[in-house]
């Protein structure tokens, strides 16, 4: 996909295949807990080793997320976080950072109420690079999918593990950028993936298309992350960032001193265990 600053998001796996390792994508809250914290912490992701950032549009019926990442939103709504003030943490985040690539993830409602025509043209000019609509399936690509093609922003696809192959041909039908492969059923951030499993999936994936890979729902620990890593081009972890969010407010819900820290540690933490997840052991 063409554009002015380039294609960030293609570059960035080209860079991790050239690498030979796999990606780390973070997923944080627009807004949470609060703008002026949100803020520091978004711009400081890649430092700690985030590869491609997705940032949640708060909404307050999140229904693919699961309890941390619903709270997010909700401290992110209540902050007085809307879709004006996400796109201008996208446009802060772009002033200092050109390559990391910004994905966008949530759900039709807020974008529909903003205007979809308005909402691509701001997004594409805040410096996002893709869209991740959890529901908005394919059957209704004229909605959103193929303008936002139009004006330059990947339209990211969900798979997952009842995904078939005739649902799967459909559900690649103007893909770009990536595939998000759920590696649970249900909801985010509620059982841990079975490492074996998608990589059996993966190489069905990978079959039937050239996109790369990315991985989610379930990650939380660096071990879990290496273990994906090994057989995906990118881990996604997104509650337990959002839950070391939460557990660094106080009892007031404020933003104690440490929180940023923290997240930015667990962050690092795994970025470490993807970067070396494909390394050869030592003796």
């Amino acid at each position: 996909m063409s554009g002015a600053q380039g294609d960030r998001i293609a570059q960035r796996f080209a860079e991790l295949e050239a690498a030979g390792r796999a990606g780390l994508v973070v997923f944080v809250t627009a807004g949470d807990p609060e703008p002026e914290t949100a803020s520091e912490l978004l711009a400081r992701l890649p430092e700690a080793g985030a590869d491609i950032i997705e940032i949640g549009m708060p909404f307050s019926d999140p229904m693919a997320d699961g309890p941390a990442i619903q709270a997010s939103s909700l401290r992110a709504l209540k902050a007085g976080q809307n879709m004006i003030k996400t796109l201008a943490a996208v446009r802060r985040f772009r002033e200092k950072d050109g390559e990391t690539p910004i994905v966008l993830m949530g759900y039709y409602n807020p974008i529909y109420i903003y205007g979809n025509d308005r909402f691509l043209a701001d997004a594409k000019a805040a410096g996002a690079d893709g869209l991740i609509i959890v529901d908005l399936p394919p059957e209704e690509d004229q909605e959103l999918c193929l303008p936002a093609r139009d004006a330059g922003l990947h339209f990211i696809r969900l798979a997952t593990p009842t995904t078939d192959a005739k649902r799967l041909k459909k559900v690649l039908t103007n893909t770009s950028g990536f595939i998000y492969y759920v590696s649970i059923t249900g909801i985010t951030g509620t059982r841990a993936p079975d490492a074996d499993a998608v990589s059996a999936r993966i190489a069905d994936l990978r079959a039937a298309t050239d996109l790369p890979l990315a991985v989610g729902f379930g990650i939380r620990t660096p071990d879990q992350a290496a273990a994906i890593a090994r057989v995906a081009d990118a881990a996604v972890v997104g509650s337990a960032v959002v839950e070391r969010i939460r557990e660094g407010l106080d009892a007031e819900g404020r933003p104690g001193a440490g929180l940023v820290a923290d997240t930015l540690e667990l962050v690092r933490d795994l970025a470490d265990a993807v970067r070396a997840a494909r390394q050869p052991e030592t003796a």
